[in-house]
């Protein structure tokens, strides 16, 4: 399978003069053109949900609320592992299926000798959820690893965040939050150290996305997810938005879909323009015959990009798996 992968401002990627999405990435319209591979990845969806889940070695809560939980994998033997910390998509709303979505990309992760640390996190549409609830969750529980840590062996020197479609934005913003401005109620000091993040299907820039986000989202996910109503005249996207926060100083990584209706790859493209604005050399990896799930699908062709991607970005860092 060959994949188109960009560094920097200067490679090219065609952008679409013309996009109509539709709720679940059914429908992309691109410069007129109905993409009928688009319809025939829709399947891929309905399967991740059908197939049976497997499960997680322990669900160890991170704070009280019932949301407040990640689900820990350890690969087997005793041997101090890489950690994959892996951020759950859905639109970042409680309408859509959670955690369960990437259980199988986690067992196949902890297959290959990473520990996995998949977290939960309130959501828009439930107490709590959106501004500044969803943003200290997710802080959180990527926080908790330094408890895990004390039990469990972990080899946090190297933490490679690895969000799926509205959890590719908060794995990017995990890895900037040394950058959050004076007062922002989402800082906390000394956060735990992103060494590489793998952004799948994710937007970075919240703002760009906003307008484009109903029907993919429901209309005002984002206003709720950032806060807009309630921030009395402060940008909402300050202290939210990935690309507010750059550079962000870490190796990143954006993949997509080329059939992706939900989140295409001009996102992806608009992002690392942003980076490369600011001095910081983002790659964006484009896969052909894929759509939105399809790269969290451990049985497409896509899946093997992903964990080239992933194994890359730890071998890169020195550190060695678990056999």
């Amino acid at each position: 399978m060959k994949t188109l992968r960009t560094t920097g401002s200067a490679a090219g990627v065609t952008r679409p003069s013309i996009l109509s999405m539709t709720a679940r990435g059914s429908v992309l319209v691109a410069s007129g053109l109905l993409t009928a591979a688009t319809l025939a990845q829709e399947p891929v969806y309905e399967q991740i949900i059908a197939r049976d889940n497997p499960k997680a070695d322990i669900r160890i809560p991170y704070g009280e609320k019932p949301q407040q939980f990640g689900d820990l994998w350890l690969p087997r033997g005793n041997r101090r592992s890489p950690v994959i910390l892996l951020v759950h998509g859905g639109c970042w709303s409680v309408q859509y299926p959670a955690i369960e979505l990437v259980n199988q990309a986690a067992d196949a992760l902890r297959a290959r000798g990473y520990a996995v640390w998949s977290i939960e996190y309130r959501r828009v549409g439930e107490l709590g959820g959106g501004y500044p609830g969803t943003f200290l969750d997710v802080a959180n529980g990527a926080d908790f690893l330094r408890e895990l840590s004390r039990e469990y062996p972990l080899d946090l020197s190297n933490v490679v965040a690895v969000g799926h479609s509205a959890g590719g934005p908060l794995a990017l913003w995990l890895a900037g939050r040394r950058n959050l401005p004076p007062g922002s109620p989402l800082s906390m000091a000394e956060p735990v150290t992103i060494n590489a993040v793998v952004n799948l299907g994710g937007v970075g820039d919240l703002k760009h996305f906003e307008p484009f986000s109903p029907p993919v989202c429901r209309e005002g996910t984002v206003e709720w997810l950032v806060g807009t109503g309630q921030r009395h005249g402060e940008d909402p996207f300050a202290d939210t938005s990935p690309s507010e926060l750059l550079p962000l100083n870490t190796k990143q990584v954006l993949v997509y879909g080329v059939y992706d209706a939900a989140i295409p790859p001009f996102f992806g493209k608009h992002y690392q323009d942003l980076a490369a604005a600011k001095g910081e050399d983002v790659e964006l990896v484009i896969i052909p015959d894929a759509a939105h799930f399809d790269i969290i699908a451990t049985w497409t062709p896509a899946w093997t990009t992903i964990v080239s991607i992933v194994d890359r970005l730890v071998d890169d860092s020195g550190n060695a798996r678990a056999p």
